[in-house]
C-alpha cells in the first residue's frame, strides 16, 4: 500500500485528489495521512468528501476514514466502471476539481461515461468551468479520448448550485502530448460574467481589458445568466494560439472595484504574453497526471508553482515514470515525462 503524507507540498486538497485519481487509474491502494494538517480547518471538508465517495463509487473501492474532518483515509480501488454518474457537492465547493479527480481513470475505461457534478463552477480557489473547457479539455482530446463539457447552470461562491455535464468517449491508450512552442496567436478575447448583479460591472471590467490588451468590441462579451443560485462575477481572458488556449481569471468580490478585478486579469495575461512559455502556471499542474498516464510527453512552462511541484513529487509514487526539468528559452522550464527505463 502506498502511504502519502497529506501535508506535503501544497498541503491541501490537491494531494488528496491526485492520490485518488492515480489510485484508481493504476489500481493501487493508498493511505493518506495528515490530510490538510496545516490548514486552519484540517481534514476532509465537504468538497473533499464528495471527491472521495465519488471515486469510491467509480472504482468500487473499499474506503476507511471517509468522514468530515478526518485526517486519515484508506482507499482500496477495485475495477473502474464506465457509466453515468451524478454527484452533488451540496455547497460552492469546486465541481471542476471533483472532475479532475474522476476523469483520469475514465479516459481509458471500457466504455463511454457521463459525469454530472453540481456545486461551485466559478470560485476563486479553483479553475472555473471555462478554463476547464477551453484550455484543458482540448489538449486532453489530442491524447485520444473525446471529452465534451457543458455548463448547464453556473454556481458562484458562496451559493454554489452550479451544474456541469461531461461526456467521455475513452481511448484504449493515451497518446503522449508535447507542447514546446505557443505558435502564432490567433485570437484574444474576454468574457465578463455577471449573475444577479448590475451590468455596468461587466462594462467597466471589459473597458479595462480593452485598454490593457488592445481588444476591440468584437472581442468582448457580457454573459448574464438568469438561473444562478446567487450573485457572482467572473472575468475571463483567453489567449488562443496555434498550439493551445490559455485562460486567465479574476473574480469580483464585495468591496473590490470592477476596475481592480480587471487589472488582476489583465496583469495575468500580460505576464503570459511577455514570455514564450506556451503552458501557463495553472494548466501546468493539470496536465501532469494525463501525461504521466500516457508515459511520455512534456511541455514548456513558467517557473513551477507549489501545486506543480507537488504533482511532480507525488505522481511517481503511483506510476513507473519520472519527471525531468531543464531550463528552456526565455526563462521557461521544460518538463518532460520519462517512462519506464528512462524513455
Amino acid at each position: 500500500m502506498i502511504i502519502i503524507d497529506g501535508s506535503q507540498g501544497e498541503g491541501g486538497g490537491q494531494v488528496l485528489r491526485t492520490s485518488l485519481a492515480l489510485a484508481m487509474a493504476a489500481g493501487r491502494p493508498v493511505r493518506i495521512e495528515r490530510i490538510r494538517a496545516g490548514r486552519p480547518k484540517p481534514g476532509l471538508m465537504r468538497q473533499h468528501l464528495v471527491a472521495v465517495r465519488a471515486a469510491a463509487r467509480l472504482s468500487d473501492a473499499r474506503v476507511d476514514g471517509d468522514q468530515l474532518h478526518s485526517q486519515q483515509l484508506t482507499f482500496e480501488p477495485r475495477a473502474v466502471s464506465a457509466g453515468e454518474y451524478h454527484f452533488d457537492i451540496g455547497s460552492a465547493g469546486s465541481a471542476t476539481l471533483v472532475l479532475h479527480t474522476l476523469l483520469p481513470p475514465l479516459l481509458t475505461a471500457s466504455g463511454p461515461s457521463r459525469l454530472v457534478v453540481e456545486g461551485g463552477t466559478h470560485n476563486p480557489l479553483a479553475p472555473p468551468f471555462e478554463q476547464f473547457a477551453w484550455s484543458f479539455l482540448p489538449l486532453l482530446e489530442r491524447m485520444g479520448p473525446r471529452v465534451a463539457a457543458r455548463l448547464e447552470r453556473p454556481g458562484f461562491f458562496p451559493a454554489g448550485g452550479g451544474r456541469i455535464v461531461v461526456d467521455i468517449e475513452p481511448s484504449a491508450d493515451l497518446r503522449p502530448l508535447e507542447i514546446w512552442e505557443r505558435g502564432a496567436i490567433r485570437r484574444r478575447w474576454a468574457e465578463a460574467i455577471v449573475a444577479r448583479l448590475p451590468r455596468h460591472i461587466a462594462d467597466r471590467e471589459l473597458a479595462v481589458v480593452a485598454r490593457g490588451l488592445g481588444l476591440s468590441d468584437g472581442d468582448l462579451k457580457i454573459v448574464e445568466p438568469r438561473d444562478s443560485a446567487g450573485p457572482g462575477n467572473a472575468l475571463l481572458i483567453a489567449v488562443e494560439s496555434e498550439r493551445l488556449t490559455a485562460v486567465f481569471t479574476a473574480f469580483g468580490s464585495k468591496g473590490v472595484p470592477a476596475e481592480a478585478v480587471a487589472d488582476d486579469a489583465v496583469r495575468q495575461a500580460q505576464r503570459y504574453l511577455a514570455t514564450d512559455a506556451p503552458v501557463d502556471e495553472h494548466l501546468a499542474d493539470q496536465l501532469l497526471v494525463p501525461l504521466a498516464l500516457a508515459g511520455g510527453g512534456g511541455f514548456a512552462t513558467t517557473a513551477p508553482t507549489g501545486h506543480t511541484r507537488t504533482q511532480l513529487d507525488l505522481i511517481p509514487r503511483f506510476l513507473d515514470i519520472a519527471f525531468a526539468l531543464a531550463p528552456s528559452a526565455d526563462s521557461a522550464v521544460a518538463i518532460t515525462v520519462q517512462g519506464a527505463g528512462g524513455q
